[in-house]
């Protein structure tokens, strides 16, 4: 298996990961959809020994969310990148959005839903577009 590669926004952090991506979730609650700005971030557990910043680790920021819980975001484009637990050392929760190769791990559940957005519908059956909406 090839590793999975992954950069933020500005392409100022570049990371991989060797290995699976374990209990991948749609987070609602409320600090996630701060963090991320949107209706939900989406998580997936991997590794640390598999987690490697390949460019730019002196350009990543932190904030401890929460005691022994930081985020770790690009401090060029603020892009969120990946968490820490320090009672969980032997794994990185990654945002799965910044990554640029394809997976095949899938979504388990989504988290958090009684504190999800009030516009959030988890089962709506949105039109879809390729591109932009029509008439944008």
């Amino acid at each position: 298996m090839s590793p999975y590669l992954g950069s933020c926004l500005c392409g100022a952090v570049a990371l991989e990961v060797e290995g699976g991506i374990t209990s991948i979730i749609h987070c609602h609650c409320s600090k996630c959809r701060k963090a991320s700005g949107t209706a939900f971030a989406t998580n997936g557990f991997v590794q640390r020994s598999g987690f490697r910043i390949t460019q730019g680790e002196a350009g990543i920021r932190r904030f401890e969310s929460s005691p022994g819980r930081y985020r770790h975001f690009c401090g060029q484009c603020g892009s969120p990148l990946y968490s820490e637990n320090s009672a969980d050392p032997g794994r990185v929760r990654l945002r799965l959005g910044v990554l640029d190769s394809d997976i095949s791990e899938r979504p388990m559940s989504h988290n958090f839903v009684t504190s999800k957005a009030c516009w959030e519908d988890l089962d709506a059956q949105l039109p879809r577009y390729e591109a932009y909406e029509p008439g944008r």
